[in-house]
């Protein structure tokens, strides 16, 4: 009989609900978009998205358990993003699943978003195991991490500043570009020239697993800046490629780089600039050449989604790895800094 998990995510700006079979089937997985709401202010308003996940997160939960054609009643656990994200809507979500796991008698299982991300590869490829590198990349986060087994990951590198995904909103937000930025820059950048301009790449080169886009993006605006003051006229398209392809050649540099470290045969890119198709075709193209196998999620797995939520809580259910009612959200929780059953480790790179 398979086992049936809830998986409830709510960490950002997407309501979202799914139930999955032994950790790696879809049975159902909604997702609520709140891009609507948040466009007019060009990013995400925390206190309007908290309100929206309030209203949402109930029927959500409905039309999950509907589409998968099972009541709370056949559910064997119920897994929930606890952190990172916003504090608002992480409470919402952590408050709806206790009190679902409290109504229906079963475990609560609390995920890190991080490591739902890691894990999201699971659903669209069956014959992925560990161990992997995995490359998290997303609008708040840029990480790689070796994946050892199941339950044991090894932080080997992170941002020090912005994140991929921020910067690429960032500089959407400069060329004029409306919200959410990264799919904008991608669109605007297949028309330009990737090499017209010749952007920074920071920390390329060395042996580290850290990542810095601050000065790049500050680079892009210093660029359109000073061609305005002189009278010089760029085309965005070529600004958007040559940004874009310099954020590619360093997240696929220290990929490739962290994959031969750990002695890997397997890469793993995840989190929503993994949609990013210039991402995707160099790092295939380098893995290929390496001998390496990459793994990506399906793009609706890339953005927040409960699917790899539920995904995560299985694999956790499975080693003991559950929470109380006391559970609370952690807005700031590091890919390392868990609860003391958790096998995870960091490093200063």
């Amino acid at each position: 009989m398979s086992v049936l998990v809830l998986g409830l995510e709510t960490s950002c700006d997407e309501t979202s609900a799914a139930v999955i079979a032994d950790g790696r089937k879809i049975l159902s997985n909604v997702i609520s978009s709140q891009i609507p709401v948040h466009q007019k202010y060009g990013g995400v308003v925390p206190e309007l998205a908290s309100r929206r996940h309030v209203e949402n997160v109930i029927p959500v939960v409905d039309q999950a358990l509907t589409e998968a054609g099972v009541r709370l009643a056949d559910i064997d656990a119920v897994g929930v993003t606890y952190g990172p994200g916003l504090v608002g809507a992480l409470l919402v979500g952590v408050a709806a699943a206790k009190a679902l796991a409290f109504a229906a008698s079963i475990p609560l299982i609390a995920v890190h978003h991080l490591e739902g991300h890691m894990f999201a590869p699971f659903l669209t490829h069956p014959e992925l195991e560990p161990p992997f590198v995995a490359l998290i990349v997303s609008g708040g986060h840029t990480s790689l991490v070796e994946v050892r087994d199941y339950a044991s990951f090894y932080l080997l590198g992170q941002t020090r500043d912005d994140a991929a995904g921020e910067a690429f909103d960032k500089v959407a937000r400069v060329l004029g570009l409306p919200y959410p930025g990264g799919p904008q820059v991608e669109t605007l950048a297949a028309e330009g020239n990737p090499r017209a301009i010749r952007f920074p790449r920071s920390f390329s080169g060395d042996e580290t697993f850290e990542f810095s886009f601050s000065g790049l993006k500050s680079a892009v605006i210093n660029t359109l800046h000073t061609a305005e003051q002189r009278g010089h006229s760029l085309n965005p398209a070529d600004v958007a490629a040559s940004f874009q392809q310099a954020v590619v050649d360093i997240l696929a540099e220290k990929s490739l780089q962290a994959v031969q470290n750990c002695k890997s045969r397997s890469l793993v890119l995840s989190g929503g600039v993994a949609a990013n198709q210039s991402l995707r075709w160099e790092l295939e193209r380098r893995c290929q050449a390496a001998g390496v196998r990459l793994y990506c999620p399906d793009t609706v797995l890339c953005t927040d989604n409960a699917a790899m939520i539920g995904c995560r809580a299985f694999y956790q259910m499975q080693s003991g790895d559950i929470s109380d009612l006391s559970l609370n959200a952690v807005p700031s929780l590091p890919l390392g800094g868990k609860r003391k059953n958790r096998n995870v480790d960091s490093k200063e790179t």
